[in-house]
């Protein structure tokens, strides 16, 4: 028998649907104050609809954006409930534009292949961006993963030079 989608779950149950593991959810319970599972007596945990749906949030910020823990508690601390919604662009997303002091993709993208050691053509450098239309969601998702897989080759290129120096 299956649950109501309002019914509340239990760790096991949060960190299957999630593809997260039980000590990765109790950790994340210490950082992220907006995830308050019910305890009952023996510390058994029980999570709300509300705290599992944060989870997976919390989740595809740090694993498929890039966010840093300290990243995605400033962009709760700065929005609120409503990063917590799904329904309100987060701030540094292509859908709101950049956060305040943070760069566009397009800039994070010139840093990474200038710190690889790439100089940019000149036509590159000539290119301004210019204003346009949002892109489709679907579009988006791409770039985003995109940027995540340039971002995560770049650290290992980072980690690989620097033990062998």
């Amino acid at each position: 028998m299956e649950k109501s989608p309002e019914a509340f779950r239990t760790i096991r149950e949060v960190a299957d649907a999630t593809d997260l593991p039980q000590h990765v959810l109790r950790f994340w319970e210490t950082r992220f104050p907006q995830i308050r599972p019910l305890k009952r007596a023996g510390g058994r945990r029980y999570y709300r609809p509300d705290d599992v749906e944060r989870v997976r949030l919390i989740r595809r910020l740090l694993y498929d954006e890039g966010y840093t823990i300290k990243g995605v508690q400033k962009l709760f601390k700065e929005q609120g409930a409503q990063a917590l919604t799904g329904g309100t662009p987060l701030l540094g997303s292509p859908e709101a534009g950049p956060a305040r002091g943070q760069e566009d993709p397009a800039s994070d993208l010139r840093a990474l292949t200038s710190s690889a050691g790439n100089a940019e053509s000149p036509e590159m450098m000539a290119e301004k961006p210019t204003p346009h239309a949002p892109a489709p969601e679907a579009e988006v998702a791409v770039l985003r993963q995109a940027l995540a897989d340039i971002q995560h080759a770049a650290r290992i290129l980072s980690r690989a030079r620097s033990s062998d120096g």
